[in-house]
């Protein structure tokens, strides 16, 4: 497993302090009613960029920024792209975000408005991927890692640290698993204070790759597809040093949805929640309403963002 330790948990916290907000944590009357025991969500939604991804890039950027660094380069379904582009412009560091041509362009925009670089490139998380090393390569850009980073990582594990503060007497917490940056940081953080803590990694079925690497023994390809959870698409790298050793050391069980119920998590965050989220942030409240999550304590679901397409919101909650 990585070399990661709780005090680098503990120092990133530190250092993203007035970066990266405190989130709140909000019990859920419709989400206990179905469980049977108390289930709280964790709302990264509130974050400035609309993520979780602004911790784990904000974490690793103040130290870029402090080794001297000018610019950097990272590829991202969206989520973690916004989060460097905005890291980056408040430390005043060039940034540059390469993404395939399926991520949805309202996070395009997104980036784009906070004065980074985009690049579109290619097909997939992979094929954006190949063009950053490119740029690191060629344009002498320092590459920021969208997961397999212990400082990303780090950054990501004080959302467990948050948890077990709030609520010591979580059972089980739920965390939306897609290259294992977030699952990994918040089962370490987790694991290390309250060792019984079981986590529960969820992600679709079109296109999980970590679950089909965890499956194999090792990291595999798969192939990239559409689906209501883009921020969970991608692969986790063939040459994986850190998120998939921790993950599969960390995690107690994986839960995979189809696209129905990632649409009814979706339409249950508006209908019960009062909360706009995308699809790979409603997986948890699916996994949930589908019985597919059942614990004797309280259970703490991560809601991971809430930069979803309008139009495809809207017609989510229109068909429903």
């Amino acid at each position: 497993m990585s070399r990661l330790s709780l005090a680098d948990v503990y120092r990133a916290r530190q250092r993203i302090a007035g970066r990266a907000l405190v989130t709140p944590l909000l019990q859920s009357v419709a989400l206990s009613k179905v469980a049977g025991v108390a289930v709280y969500l964790k709302l990264e939604t509130v974050q400035p960029t609309g993520s979780f991804k602004l911790r784990g890039a904000t974490n690793a950027l103040a130290q870029l920024a402090d080794e001297g660094c000018k610019r950097v380069v990272t590829a991202s379904t969206g989520n973690h792209g916004r989060a460097v582009a905005y890291a980056a412009r408040a430390l005043g560091i060039e940034a540059a975000v390469c993404m395939s041509s399926l991520v949805p362009r309202n996070k395009v925009d997104a980036v784009a408005a906070l004065g980074a670089r985009v690049v579109i490139v290619g097909k997939s998380q992979d094929d954006a991927q190949v063009e950053a090393q490119r740029l690191v390569r060629e344009e002498g850009y320092a590459f920021v890692p969208p997961f397999d980073d212990p400082r990303v990582i780090a950054g990501q594990a004080t959302i467990g640290i948050e948890i077990l503060e709030a609520l010591p007497d979580v059972a089980t917490i739920v965390v939306p698993l897609s290259g294992g940056g977030l699952f990994s940081g918040v089962a370490f953080a987790a694991k290390s204070i309250a060792r019984a803590t079981e986590m529960v990694g969820v992600s679709m079925e079109r296109g999980a790759a970590m679950h089909a690497s965890l499956e194999a023994g090792r990291a595999v390809h798969v192939d990239e597809l559409e689906t209501l959870a883009d921020s969970l698409g991608g692969g986790i790298g063939l040459d994986n040093r850190h998120t998939f050793d921790m993950t599969r050391e960390l995690i107690d069980r994986v839960v995979l949805l189809d696209e129905v119920s990632i649409a009814r998590g979706i339409t249950h965050a508006y209908r019960e929640e009062r909360l706009v989220v995308e699809g790979a942030a409603a997986v948890g409240m699916a996994a949930v309403l589908d019985g597919a999550v059942r614990s004797q304590g309280p259970i703490v679901i991560v809601v991971s963002g809430c930069n979803i397409d309008i139009d495809t919101h809207r017609r989510l909650i229109g068909d429903a």
